[in-house]
């Protein structure tokens, strides 16, 4: 896949926002679910085993539909998405993490999350 222009990665991430919110839904009922299966788990309203799968299954179709965009999936909990880029010749990654509603920040790509700087 190439790069985003800035521009092209705000369209993309508006088109996944709600992809990205599912995501956030679906890993804590996951996470539920696979306490209340593990031995002597707390019981939950929301199922057991079999609805354990279903949510592991709609997980991986989701974070397929992020990949399938160019996006780079770098974190599921918290959620982190990184759109590869060039700001003024320099390679960097646009990045949104979980609970962000735009794409305001940028790190180069040799420094990582720690270097994130607003864009």
């Amino acid at each position: 896949m190439g790069l985003f222009t800035v521009d092209e990665a705000r369209d993309e991430l508006s088109t996944l926002l709600p992809v990205l919110d599912e995501i956030v839904a679906l890993r804590a009922d996951a996470a539920e679910l696979a306490a209340a299966v593990a031995l002597n788990g707390p019981p939950t309203e929301l199922g057991g085993l079999p609805e354990l799968k279903a949510a592991q299954a709609r997980l991986d179709e989701l974070m397929t539909t992020v990949q399938e965009t160019g996006a780079e999936l770098k974190s599921l909990a918290p959620l982190l998405i990184d759109f590869p880029s060039d700001l003024d010749g320099i390679p960097v990654l646009l990045c949104w993490l979980e609970g962000d509603r735009s794409l305001d920040w940028y790190h180069r790509t040799d420094l990582g999350f720690a270097g994130r700087r607003p864009l």
